[in-house]
Parts: structure tokens; C-alpha cells; sequence
């Protein structure tokens, strides 16, 4: 008999800035999934032995982050040690498919409770660490395969974005984070501390209030290196109509490098009650898709038509949107395919102002979904995110 997974719980460390000098840079990315896995246990007084499984994804999973960190976590923590770990990797889309796979082996009665989330350092393991089988040049001419960056000034090309409609939504997320972190409403956030107990970082660090569209204005194109220097001709024979890219895209209306973790507790019925744990939602259904691999950023609107599809749904039985802010032809595009006004999605701001820490960030934005749904009584949201190599993910949740 299928069984309903309950969200118990989702919580986030900060985002520092992923640099050194970042707040975070000198805690280990292990201390970042060890410092959730602590702040889940004591939040509940949980009995970690009947928590069956951590499934964190990881963007960079080398090194200090490799050999299955999450499982490492578990036995470096306080946890009991029956728990298990496994660590996932499927790009920007790892951290919300970590809970999807969570949920999905509750759904089907082969665990009871478990959580799902995700890690990464990008201070100490900078994107790229772990290699890539598309960094051999052969693959890369096979497949199209071109900067990311470059992808989302396609698209804006593509699609008709102008520098001042990306500088614009970059400008409103600032405004809306900095809004959110001044009232409280980022009730996910649990603050990084030392083996003292002692706070390192208790505010996400990269919200710039003061942002507008003269300052934004003023910063130089991210990808034309890549555009004038061989991934603009591949692109141009993946897509001839385009003459030319426009390269919009800049630090300041692209997802921000961070660090951070995230973790989601999910389980069953009985288990909640076992545990003396309240369901804050359950989740409806989630879905995963390919898109397009040369531009790579366009899956969020058909895994969301799929996921609605799955649910008997429509747009417009959704009362928040989050989606992650890659960039921010992301989310206009998104808005443009499915007729979501701005006051539907990533109302407190995205990861343009926050940062996209890569497999952490889909049980944060997660965890921030279920946050402003309980804090505007609202019933029901959707959370989605584009990944590399074209693929979108999305997921439904219901709250209680």
C-alpha cells in the first residue's frame, strides 16, 4: 500500500560567500552537514536509530567532499551509526532530488523515516574540482556542450531579455531578501557554529540591499570570454537563427557562489507518531526531466507541466512558485512559458541574492517554500530548478 511522505522538518545553514574570506571557508564541508544533522536531532529530540537513511547530493564530490560524505557525516556526528548514508549527484537538481529519493522509498513502504539534502563547499572545492567527462573536447563538440553561462545569454537572446529586464529581476530579489532577513522570515535557517557551540555564521552573507539598477548597470558581461573563444561558434551551430549572443549576464543578476548545506526530514504516518514529530506538509509528487543540453537552463517549465500533470493540477491550483534563480533569464523565461506573475514565485528573493550553493540548494529553496506557505497560511507550492547537461526538476508539496 502506497504511503504519504510528511515533510517533519527542513532546515539550511547560512550561505557565505564562496571565496576565501567567506565566512564559511574554514569550516570543512563535513562540519556544514554535521552541524544540520546535530540541529535536526536536538530540534526534535530525535531517536536518530530510526532514521534509516541521509541522502545528500554534492556538486563537487572530491575530496574533502568525496567518498560519500554523507554516511561520514552520519558517523562524525552524534547520530547513531544504523543510520546510513549516500551521496547523489545530478548538478544544480541534486539536493531537491536527495529528498525526492527519500520520499519516494518512504511512499513505497521500503523506509519509514529519512532525510534528504545536500552539501557543498564551493570556497574550498571550486566548481569544476571533480572534472567533467565534457571537458574532453571530442565529447564537447558531439554534444554542444557550452559554458552554462553562456546557455542563459542564449536564452535571453533567444527570447527577448535586454540587459535591463535581467538587471530589474536581480534588483527585485535583492530587495525581497534583504525584506525577508530583516523580518525573520527565513525560519529554515539554523546558524553555523564551532565544537563550542559557538556562532560562525547565523546570516546568509551575499544579500546586497542596497543594489539598483545603476550599480548593476555598472558591472562588465560574465561570458563573452566564452562567447568570442569557441563556445559561441558552437552554439551558433547548435542553433544557425542566432547571428548573435547577447552577453547580459553579470555577477550581479547571476546566482551568487556560496557554501552551505541543507537537510529535509521526511517520513511516514506512523513514524511522525513514533518520533512525537508534526507533519508540516506532504509531498505531492515531484518529476524529472531533460531539456534542451546545448542551452541546458530550460527544464523547470517542462518538469513543472510535468509534475502538475502527475498531481491532476494546473498553474494555477499553485499558490507559490520557488525556483531557483540560476540566472535570471531563468526565471523570466519561466514566468513567460507559464503566465507566473511576480507575486507567485521566489517572493523572498533567490539565489541571485543568496547564492546557489550546487547540491544544497534545492532543499533550501525547499525549505524556503514550506516556510512562506505556513507564514501566508497558504496551501500549496511547487519548487524547481534547471540542472547542467539539460535537466529540470520539480516537486509539489501540500501543507498541513
Amino acid at each position: 500500500m502506497t504511503q504519504t511522505a510528511y515533510i517533519y522538518d527542513a532546515i539550511r545553514t547560512p550561505r557565505g560567500k564562496g571565496k576565501a574570506g567567506g565566512s564559511l571557508y574554514e569550516v570543512k564541508p563535513i562540519d556544514l552537514a554535521a552541524n544540520l544533522l546535530e540541529a535536526m536531532k536536538t530540534r526534535h529530540d530525535l531517536d536518530t536509530s530510526k532514521v534509516e537513511d541521509v541522502i545528500l547530493a554534492c556538486g563537487e564530490p572530491v575530496n574533502e567532499q568525496g567518498q560519500n560524505i554523507a554516511k561520514t557525516a552520519v558517523n562524525y556526528s552524534s547520530w547513531d551509526h544504523v543510520t546510513v548514508g549516500a551521496q547523489l549527484h545530478r548538478y544544480c537538481a541534486g539536493g531537491l532530488d536527495a529528498v525526492a529519493l527519500a520520499a519516494a522509498k518512504v511512499m513505497a513502504g521500503l523506509e519509514d523515516l529519512s532525510c534528504g539534502g545536500g552539501v557543498e563547499s564551493m570556497s574550498r572545492l571550486g566548481i569544476g574540482a571533480s572534472g567533467a567527462a565534457q571537458g574532453d573536447p571530442w565529447v564537447a563538440m558531439k554534444t554542444y556542450f557550452i559554458s552554462q553561462g553562456l546557455g542563459a545569454d542564449m536564452l535571453a537572446t533567444l527570447y527577448g531579455f535586454n540587459r535591463e529586464d535581467v538587471d530589474r529581476y536581480a534588483v527585485m530579489s535583492h530587495q525581497r531578501a534583504a525584506n525577508a532577513r530583516q523580518n525573520g522570515y527565513f525560519k529554515s535557517l539554523v546558524p553555523v557554529v564551532d565544537f563550542n557551540g559557538v556562532p560562525i555564521l547565523d546570516h546568509d552573507e551575499t544579500i546586497r540591499p542596497e543594489a539598483s539598477m545603476d550599480s548593476l548597470a555598472g558591472l562588465k558581461p560574465s561570458f563573452k570570454m566564452f562567447n568570442d573563444y569557441g563556445h559561441g561558434d558552437l552554439a551558433r551551430l547548435r542553433y544557425p537563427e542566432l547571428e548573435e549572443i547577447h552577453n547580459v549576464h553579470t555577477p550581479g543578476n547571476s546566482s551568487g557562489i556560496v557554501d552551505g548545506a541543507s537537510l529535509v526530514l521526511v517520513g511516514n504516518e506512523q513514524a511522525g507518531k513514533d518520533q512525537h514529530l508534526t507533519p508540516r506538509a506532504r509531498i505531492v509528487t515531484s518529476a524529472v526531466t531533460g531539456s534542451e543540453p546545448t542551452i541546458m537552463l530550460a527544464g523547470p517549465a517542462p518538469a513543472t507541466e510535468k509534475a502538475l500533470a502527475k498531481a491532476g493540477l494546473t498553474v494555477d491550483d499553485i499558490d507559490l512558485f520557488e525556483l531557483n534563480e540560476a540566472f535570471a533569464s531563468v526565471v523570466l523565461r519561466y514566468q513567460q512559458l507559464l503566465g507566473i506573475p511576480d507575486e507567485k514565485i521566489n517572493v523572498n528573493g533567490g539565489a541571485i541574492a543568496m547564492g546557489h550553493p550546487i547540491g544544497a540548494t534545492g532543499g533550501m529553496v525547499l525549505g524556503a517554500l514550506l516556510d512562506e506557505l505556513e507564514r501566508r497560511n497558504l496551501k500549496r507550492g511547487l519548487v524547481t530548478l534547471c540542472a547542467g547537461g539539460g535537466i529540470g526538476i520539480a516537486m509539489i508539496i501540500e501543507r498541513l
